[in-house]
């Protein structure tokens, strides 16, 4: 590492262009694999944008996943950087092994590749409803109104066992949690809403069969109402706004390549190295994950302190050229090369499979049913959005 460039304050996110790294993100990652940052309280830590480090610091157990260790890397208050440390029971994906284990364990069953297979058909179905709709209203559509967010969250309160007629509900509750100007108390309020809600679906199904998430994790004889209502909690909002937003970059990323999508049509088994390239092209999770050194570690030139918070720019590390032979280029038939889109080492994302099946059912129904889909607008007129703990598209009005 070399400190030739300033130093920033908190991950850049600023994009010109939705397929290309924030030009700031995009030098730093020239200038070395590991630069400094500086957080929104005022430590020196670091962002990690070369491949191999990544893997490093997420493999190894001297780098925690503790919440109420981590530092955020974009500018929010301190009362809500407080708000986002609270870990009750319950909130795995932040923890560290015995207590991440233990979840983990309890839930790996659920998100199994076999399972996920089980679910393609109605995943076929939501999709098929959700295109049905947009072809009777008629063009122009917003894909990510009518088609991408919907998807993600009929299919995640499909799996959970939220009933329809709640599933709107839950998303408009949850809306604070996801943007980055949300204060203290909108946290604190979203947080305990929700939670509510899934308790509520708790004690219902305790008294039921149901064969939904939230009904096994009911029926787990040793896991507290509390702690399961958190555990469906996390589930939907870790989820939710990630895969929704992949879906419609990815969907615009097709049509903005013409030859990629053609090759993709010509050949239908091309679609599962296609989903694969997408994730990998169009990485969301514009900063983080977030890990705190728990001792001295030598990660290539650079000695990582005890107490260094560390972030990751996932967008950077899929675009490592040291790894990826043309890393900006969109390729669907790009041979595996193992992205980093959903993290690295036992805290990978647990729904990878899900998000992986709703993608491969979702571009083929959509490109299927609207062959001639394109963007009803010109390119620069789409618009992204940046403040929210994942990066998108504020709309892609569609045309057929």
């Amino acid at each position: 590492m070399t400190d030739a460039l300033p130093i920033p304050t908190g991950v850049p996110t600023t994009r010109r262009c939705p397929f290309e790294l924030p030009s700031e993100l995009l030098l730093l990652s020239e200038q070395g694999p590991l630069s400094r940052m500086r957080y929104s309280d005022g430590h020196l830590g670091w962002l990690v944008t070369g491949y191999s480090a990544a893997r490093l610091v997420l493999g190894d157990s001297r780098f925690s996943n503790r919440a109420d260790l981590a530092r955020m890397p974009v500018a929010i208050s301190s009362e809500a950087e407080q708000s986002r440390r609270a870990v009750p029971p319950g909130v795995f994906h932040r923890m560290d092994p015995p207590e991440h284990t233990r979840y983990r364990r309890l839930l790996t069953r659920h998100f199994t590749v076999r399972r996920m297979d089980r679910l393609v058909p109605r995943i076929e179905q939501l999709a098929d409803g959700r295109l049905a709709a947009m072809e009777r209203q008629g063009p122009p559509a917003d894909l990510v109104a009518d088609f991408a967010m919907p998807m993600s969250l009929d299919l995640l309160t499909e799996l959970l066992g939220v009933p329809d007629e709640a599933r709107e509900r839950f998303r408009k509750e949850s809306a604070a949690l996801f943007e980055l100007d949300s204060g203290a108390e909108e946290i604190t309020r979203a947080t305990q809403t929700i939670h509510e809600r899934f308790r509520e679906l708790i004690r219902q199904k305790k008294t039921g069969t149901a064969e939904d998430l939230l009904g096994h994790l009911a029926a787990e004889p040793d896991l507290p109402e509390d702690e399961a209502a958190t555990i469906g909690m996390v589930i939907l909002t870790a989820g939710f706004e990630s895969t929704g937003n992949t879906l419609a970059l990815g969907a615009l990323a097709l049509m903005r390549n013409a030859g990629q999508l053609d090759a993709l049509r010509a050949d239908p088994a091309v679609l599962d190295s296609a989903v694969e390239e997408l994730l990998r092209y169009v990485t969301v999770t514009h900063f983080g994950p977030i890990r705190t050194a728990l001792e001295d570690v030598q990660v290539g030139d650079d000695l990582i302190r005890a107490g260094d918070s560390v972030t990751l720019a996932l967008p950077a590390v899929n675009r490592d050229p040291e790894h990826f032979t043309a890393p900006d280029t969109l390729d669907v038939t790009r041979p595996a090369a193992h992205h980093a889109a959903f993290g690295y080492g036992i805290h990978q994302c647990l729904g990878q499979q899900l998000a992986r099946s709703l993608m491969r059912c979702s571009y083929a129904r959509l490109f299927d049913r609207f062959p001639t889909l394109r963007p009803a607008v010109p390119f620069d007129e789409i618009h992204v959005r940046t403040d929210k703990n994942t990066y998108g598209l504020r709309e892609l009005p569609v045309t057929w």
